[in-house]
């Protein structure tokens, strides 16, 4: 019986088949799925030590799959593999540097796939911040900047964001400001979401009617 599982979430056969062959011969069982959707079943209900997971997928997108992941502090401790054609689709939502994952670019040799998979491992060991609510504080009389850190999952970010707080009345205005901002670019991002989901729902709903 195998002692360690790897789940591979990519909607084309052919992957999911390249990452098999290429992986060396161990003590490990190749889950395979070929949506978002029965991914993410896998990661709930199997023991896993390594996800690899496409960043585009039907049903379920691999970027509301890692959001679910991360959100939840036994699941975002798994070593994960983030794949995608085009980085760029995947730095729009998660900024460089990957703090607490990998990626890898499509196409890969075993060499690429080899690299990734150690240092995501590597990687899923880093201490990370526990996900709890942004706090921010203001010391009246402090004669220096009070440095606030917001611990957000890395479904937000990648790191920690890092809010400054000035002692000087205007400039805490304009940090409010800031926060307000982000949070309205944040919403934004959260209504993106929530319109491709739309979309996915009608597009399966169309596919059942048919």
């Amino acid at each position: 019986m195998a002692s360690n599982k790897i789940l591979v979430i990519d909607d084309t056969t052919v992957v999911r088949l390249k990452v098999r062959q290429m992986l060396p011969p161990g003590n490990f069982e190749v889950l395979e799925a070929k949506d978002g959707l029965e991914g993410f079943n896998f990661i709930r209900q199997e023991k896993l030590s390594l996800i690899m997971l496409d960043f585009l997928l039907p049903k379920m997108s691999g970027w509301e799959v890692f959001q679910e992941v991360q959100a939840q502090p036994e699941l975002r401790k798994i070593p994960l593999v983030i794949m995608s054609g085009r980085k760029e689709e995947v730095t729009e939502k998660l900024t460089e540097p990957f703090e607490y994952f990998e990626f890898l670019g499509k196409p890969f040799d075993q060499k690429q796939l080899i690299t990734a998979i150690k240092s995501a491992m590597a990687k899923s060991k880093k201490p990370r911040p526990e996900i709890i609510p942004a706090a921010t504080v203001a010391t009246k009389n402090s004669p220096v900047a009070t440095v606030v850190t917001n611990k957000i999952p890395v479904a937000a970010s990648s790191v920690a964001n890092t809010i400054v707080v000035p002692s000087d009345h205007q400039s805490a205005n304009s940090a409010e400001i800031n926060a307000l901002n982000e949070k309205v670019i944040k919403m934004q991002a959260e209504i993106d979401g929530l319109k491709k989901q739309l979309a996915q729902v009608v597009t399966f709903i169309k596919q059942k009617i048919k």
